[in-house]
C-alpha cells in the first residue's frame, strides 16, 4: 500500500463517522474493521440488476463490517458480527482475478467502504496482472468524498443504495442522523467520476452510475423525496433501480411499522413516484424477490 493509504488506516476517517481509530495498531472504530480486508464470500451472483448479472453472473466479493447498523440487514452475519477471513493485498487481488477467471461479467465489491485503501491497492495489483472486467462499487452510499477519490480511475460502476431522505428514518433504522445530506454529496462525486451508465452491445453495464433505492414499508414520502432529488441533481437519464425485495429480517421485529413485507400497492406507489419525478431509465423488481432464499451463505467460499 502507498504511504497515503497507510496513513488513512493509521487515523481512520474513511467514512463520515471519522472515528480516527489507529487500525494499524489494532484499534477499532465504529465498524470494527482492522487493517486487513475481511471477506466472507466470493462467488458468482445472479440476483443483481440484469445489466450486472447477465448470463454468467456478477463476481460478488462480500466484505465484512459496515458503517451503518440497519436493523433489517439481511447480511447482519457479516455487517454486524464481522464473520469473515482477513486477506492481504496479494490475497485480495487473487480473489478478484479468480472472479474474472470464473467468467464473471464484472467484479462486484459489496460493502467495501471500511477497506478502501486496501481495495485500491489490490485493484492496482490485479489490474497489473490482467484484471479487465468492470469494477462495481456496491455501497450503502454513506461515504466520504475524500475516500471515494482514492478510487478514481479504479472503479467503473458505482452502485449506491440511496436509502432515506428522512433523518428520523435513517436514525431509527440505520443508526445515523446525517445520512441523506452525506449520501447525496457522495452520489454526486460518484457521478463526477464515472458519468451516466453506459452499456455494451449485449446490454451489460460498462461504466457509470446506477442508483438503487430499497423501498421500505410506510416510507412513501422518503421514496418520493429521494427520487425527486435524483431528478433535480442528476441527468434525467440516470438509471435508478427501485427495489421491492425488503424482508423484515434481523431486528426488524422490534419495529412494528417495518415488521412486514411491502404491499403491492406500496411498491406501485414507489413506481408512480419514479415516473412523477420525470426519470427516464429504471429497473423494477417482482415482489417475489422479497424472500430469504436470496440471502447468501457466508461460508468463506471463493477465498484464496
Amino acid at each position: 500500500m502507498s504511504g497515503k493509504a497507510i496513513e488513512a488506516l493509521r487515523c481512520c476517517r474513511l467514512c463520515p463517522r471519522r472515528c480516527e481509530a489507529d487500525r494499524l495498531s489494532g484499534e477499532k472504530g465504529f465498524c470494527g474493521a482492522g487493517a486487513s480486508a475481511t471477506v466472507a464470500l466470493a462467488a458468482q451472483h445472479h440476483g443483481e440488476e440484469p445489466c450486472l448479472s447477465g448470463s454468467r453472473g456478477s463476481g460478488a466479493v462480500f466484505f465484512s463490517r459496515c458503517n451503518l447498523r440497519c436493523v433489517y440487514c439481511q447480511n447482519h452475519e457479516i455487517s454486524w458480527e464481522g464473520t469473515g477471513k482477513d486477506l492481504t493485498v496479494d490475497e485480495l487481488a487473487g480473489v478478484f482475478l479468480q472472479r474474472q477467471a470464473a467468467g464473471a461479467h464484472n467484479l462486484n465489491l459489496v460493502s467495501p467502504t471500511p477497506y478502501i485503501p486496501v481495495i485500491a491497492a489490490a485493484l492496482r495489483r490485479a489490474k497489473n496482472q490482467g484484471l479487465e472486467i468492470p469494477v462495481v462499487y456496491n455501497t450503502n452510499a454513506y461515504e466520504n468524498v475524500a475516500a471515494l477519490r482514492l478510487l478514481e480511475g479504479l472503479v467503473d460502476i458505482y452502485l449506491p443504495d440511496l436509502k432515506y431522505a428522512s433523518e428520523e428514518a435513517s436514525s431509527r433504522y440505520s443508526g445515523v442522523k446525517n445520512y441523506f445530506e452525506t449520501a447525496t454529496v457522495a452520489v454526486l462525486e460518484m457521478h463526477r467520476q464515472v458519468g451516466t451508465l453506459t452499456f455494451d452491445r449485449d446490454g451489460l453495464a460498462r461504466r457509470g452510475l446506477l442508483i438503487r433505492h430499497l423501498v421500505l414499508p410506510g416510507q412513501h414520502d422518503s421514496t418520493r423525496r429521494v427520487l425527486q432529488w435524483v431528478r433535480s441533481n442528476l441527468p434525467a437519464g440516470t438509471w435508478v433501480s427501485i427495489m421491492g425485495q425488503y424482508v423484515p429480517l434481523w431486528q426488524a421485529h422490534r419495529y412494528p411499522e417495518i415488521n412486514r413485507r411491502l404491499t403491492p400497492a406500496e411498491y406501485e406507489t414507489a413506481l408512480d413516484c419514479f415516473h412523477q419525478a420525470g426519470l427516464q431509465n429504471g429497473y423494477m423488481q417482482d415482489l417475489s424477490a422479497a424472500t430469504e432464499e436470496y440471502v447468501p451463505r457466508f461460508d468463506l467460499s471463493g477465498l484464496v
